[in-house]
């Protein structure tokens, strides 16, 4: 196998701590036991290389060998490939968990991301469209809720779908007004975050920032500094 190597930002705010998207980069890879490098970009950086790798200036960005992907939903798409478990190979369960990887990406999460940046803007209930945009998240979560009711995974078994949608009802949990009155919904990420893989990724992604801080400060920055690479053993290279 060609080495991997994650790129994410080396710094951000505190509020989107463990919900930068290399997080779901990070969660599949622990999940499919990949070896892989964590690599950092600075967050203003303009132009150049890093425009190559990613066009709209974002994170993550995936190289594997010589192959670059953006976005993580292809990120998650590529890396499932590695795992049978994760991207089944037998056609029908394949197309069931590509599907809902999509749904996750292009069903739900546009409206999630919606209700988040209206309340991100301090906006007290007067602007105008909030209510419909409210809407089209509760009629969103709606469909989850009798989905999920029924399943414990989207595709039969946990795949990079559920990767993608648990990571998207957690922003919807912590931004976008909360999963109190979709049970399933919540019962449904409360199993997927109690996974190993996720539990590891996420604090990788925490102390990565936690670190960047640190140097930031100017004091020692301990064994996670952001500017050494990281094994998903935790080793450092």
């Amino acid at each position: 196998m060609t080495e991997l190597t994650l790129t994410t930002f080396a710094w951000v705010p505190e509020a989107p701590r463990g919900h930068v998207r290399d997080l779901r980069a990070r969660w599949v890879l622990e999940e499919a036991a990949l070896p892989y490098r964590v690599a950092t970009v600075p967050r203003r950086e303009e132009g150049g290389a890093y425009l190559d790798h990613q066009p709209f200036g974002q994170v993550p960005w995936l190289t594997d060998g010589e192959v670059s992907i953006f976005e993580s939903g292809a990120i998650l798409l590529h890396l499932g490939g590695y795992s049978e478990m994760l991207l089944p190979t037998e056609p029908r369960r394949r197309a069931e968990a590509t599907s809902w990887l999509f749904a996750a990406l292009n069903s739900v999460e546009p409206a999630a991301m919606a209700c988040a940046l209206v309340r991100f803007s301090g906006d007290s209930g007067g602007m105008p469209g909030r209510e419909r945009i409210e809407a089209f998240l509760k009629g969103r979560l709606g469909h989850m809720e009798r989905v999920l009711a029924e399943r414990k995974w989207l595709a039969s078994e946990f795949s990079v779908a559920d990767i993608a949608m648990a990571d998207v009802m957690r922003v919807v949990e912590r931004f976008a007004g909360g999963l109190d009155a979709y049970p399933a919904c919540r019962g449904y990420v409360a199993r997927a975050t109690a996974r190993p893989a996720f539990i590891k990724a996420h604090a990788d992604q925490m102390a990565h920032f936690a670190a960047a801080d640190r140097a930031r400060a100017g004091r020692p920055q301990g064994p996670t500094a952001a500017s050494t690479t990281q094994t998903r053993t935790g080793e450092l290279t």
